[in-house]
């Protein structure tokens, strides 16, 4: 105990194994519905199911191991919500690659990223991007969270007028994911331990007691099937809308965990680290074959618990362990269960607009429309185009271009120039 104690730095954190442990399991309960709801999306591309799981599973937990065992940081590294939209949507859907080489796709963009972030470059992009936008990203993806939040549980739906409207108060999931909210952020603003995962907890049984089981299907894990897709990464990469897909992700992962882990990690000093081990974690991802996996903003739940090390997405991988052998029991946690969770992190994350300088317009419109555009694009790479073509933009226009390092006006140019090659190439 004594040498994981020096290991983990327990006493230099000022933290506990009871607080940090208790972090982990929060942070795992808050980020196992990913082991459900990513495999179904990346489904859509053709990817059998049952190999979806297992690649989750398996891109996770190497993700967490090296994220406590090399960055010794309270952060979880799970397959990105947008990202695997993104992955099936965009590059499969939209641009018509296969979901091989979309996985092809990851590895080549986790290669570039891996280079800037263990290249001067990589030091030069972070100091080159202003903070106002480090913090319109943060706070876009914790509005898109909360979105997300909203829909798994209900409380808004679709709506063939305003796109979006309220959910109906007769419906017992609906019900059950509202008095959850309810509970969830009492306990949560009282400063209980355990709140986030006692919330998950009471909301499931609700659910499950108001709505049954529903269409809650237990899920087999069929290790031939998870063959298919591990190394299946096809790099057939003479074709432009190859290419392009390389360049958006390079842009999400580069820029989404840079915002992130600036607004998340409690000691900004492990920020190389641990931007690393995203990095490395993303070239894994590709090879394991699964869409990216990022330094996800479930990591608040473990943070607002008091984790502090390592040790939350060590306790985080050996349940993901588990987890493939007790699927069925994780296939009984409802949807909506996450969603009083996802919205509280949400707001977490929204937090960030506080540091954003109101007074200067310059500033604060570039990181505004990043806020805004990621959920109402459904789009983490489109938002961050808006935000980063008009700072530039902004700061000509009252005489201040020389504030903007040539770094940033080469990636605005390059967003500008991705809008074009997928207007021209996307159909």
């Amino acid at each position: 105990m004594r040498g994981l104690n020096r290991y983990f730095q327990i006493e230099a954190h000022e933290t506990t194994w009871k607080r940090e442990l208790m972090a982990g399991l929060t942070s795992f309960f808050t980020s196992a519905y990913i082991m459900l709801v990513n495999p179904l999306i990346l489904q859509d591309t053709g990817m059998p199911l049952s190999a979806g799981v297992l690649a989750t599973i398996a891109a996770t937990i190497i993700g967490c191991l090296m994220m406590a065992l090399w960055a010794n940081a309270p952060i979880i590294v799970i397959p990105g919500m947008g990202l695997n939209a993104f992955f099936t949507y965009t590059i499969v859907q939209s641009l018509g690659l296969s979901w091989q080489q979309a996985l092809a796709v990851v590895v080549v963009s986790g290669v570039i990223f891996l280079l800037a972030s263990m290249s001067s470059f990589g030091s030069k992009i972070l100091s080159a991007v202003p903070v106002s936008l480090k913090h319109g990203i943060t706070a876009g993806i914790g509005l898109m969270l909360t979105f997300i939040g909203l829909q798994k549980g209900h409380i808004i739906q679709p709506d063939s007028v305003n796109y979006v409207a309220l959910g109906s108060f007769t419906s017992p999931v609906t019900l059950a994911t509202l008095i959850g909210l309810a509970v969830t952020f009492m306990l949560f603003v009282r400063n209980i331990k355990g709140s986030l995962l006692i919330g998950i907890g009471f909301t499931s049984v609700l659910t499950l007691g108001l709505a049954g089981k529903g269409d809650l299907a237990d899920k087999a894990v069929d290790l031939k099937a998870y063959g298919q897709v591990l190394g299946a990464a096809d790099f057939s990469v003479m074709q432009i809308p190859f290419w392009i897909a390389v360049f958006s992700m390079t842009m999400i992962v580069l820029f989404e965990n840079m915002g992130l882990l600036s607004g998340m990690l409690p000691d900004k000093e492990k920020f190389p680290k641990a931007y690393r081990v995203v990095a490395v974690s993303t070239i894994v991802s590709g090879f394991f074959g699964t869409s990216p996996t990022i330094a996800s903003a479930e990591s608040t739940s473990g943070i607002s618990e008091g984790g502090r090390t390592g040790i939350p997405p060590l306790v985080t991988a050996v349940l993901f362990l588990l987890s493939a052998l007790a699927l069925p029991v994780i296939g009984l946690i409802p949807g909506n269960a996450v969603a009083p969770v996802l919205i509280i992190i949400g707001a977490l994350m929204m937090m960030s607009v506080k540091d954003i300088p109101f007074n200067d317009f310059s500033e604060y419109l570039p990181a505004f429309l990043i806020v805004v555009c990621i959920p109402l694009t459904s789009s983490i790479a489109d938002g961050l185009a808006f935000g980063f073509i008009a700072y530039p933009l902004t700061k000509v226009a009252i005489g201040q271009w020389r504030k903007c390092s040539p770094l940033l006006y080469a990636i605005a140019g390059l967003f500008v120039l991705n809008f074009v090659a997928s207007a021209v190439f996307v159909h």
